[in-house]
């Protein structure tokens, strides 16, 4: 596998609050490493990072052979094929199903309305929402809008996809129906860099582990390395606490 994402050195304060100091990190194409840590280590930052939505202050992340941090570097050409899903959602609540989906197609794209819909009805399907297509986007649930939102970003056809907490907002009893989507994703070889509390999906899903702490990356691994044999106590101490011991 080579590489699509490339992070160097990188460092972001928010005034005097120093969240990232000094990451280092590489993610493989159709890699799905998922990004853990209690609340405050950075990892939202981090992933917000890789395409600029938080500017670092110092640093590199080069994106398939792009530095996102060079000034002549083209931002939103590559935004294109980095795909985010945000924890809440952030869908356009005056507009169906339908036009969330085919509204960059079309703006961004320049695509026709036919040939936008066929694909946004493409990747709807595939998350199971063909029966909502054209229901407006305010009476869906949490985990419905988390999958409209979810196909959104699929319908650019991106290289990789970002997930910061997907699940954080959801009712405990529809946080599996989007866990099951990011799978599906995960076995189609889609590149994922996943931000989550979520261990289970952690440990089965992911083809590596990164444990954030203070800004750092403490510890990365293999879903096993990180799960049964952590080499930090701040790492056994953190999942000891999620996994009950």
């Amino acid at each position: 596998m080579d590489e699509i994402i490339r992070i160097e050195n990188l460092y972001k304060s928010f005034d005097a609050l120093k969240v990232l100091e000094g990451i280092n990190l590489t993610i493989k194409r159709q890699e799905v490493v998922s990004i853990i840590g209690a609340s405050g280590s950075g990892k939202s930052t981090l992933l917000r990072c890789l395409n600029l939505l938080e500017e670092p202050d110092s640093g590199h992340i080069i994106f398939e052979g792009s530095d996102l941090t060079d000034l002549n570097t083209n931002i939103n050409k590559l935004r294109e094929k980095i795909g985010i899903v945000f924890q809440s959602f952030n869908l356009f609540q005056n507009k169906n199903v339908l036009d969330n989906c085919t509204l960059a197609l079309q703006t961004v794209k320049k695509m026709s309305r036919e040939e936008a819909e066929a694909i946004a009805i493409k990747h709807l399907t595939n998350v199971g929402l063909e029966d909502f297509i054209y229901t407006d986007s305010n009476v869906l649930s949490g985990g419905q809008k988390q999958r409209v939102a979810i196909a959104r970003a699929l319908c650019m056809n991106p290289d990789i996809m970002l997930f910061d907490e997907p699940t954080s907002a959801l009712d405990p009893e529809i946080v599996q129906e989007v866990l099951d989507v990011m799978k599906d994703l995960a076995e189609q070889g889609m590149t994922m860099v996943v931000v989550t509390h979520e261990m289970v999906f952690a440990k089965e899903v992911s083809d590596r582990v990164v444990f954030m702490d203070n800004g750092v990356i403490l510890e990365e691994g293999s879903p096993k390395e990180i799960f049964e044999k952590p080499k930090e106590a701040r790492t056994r101490e953190f999942l000891a606490r999620y996994l009950g011991g």
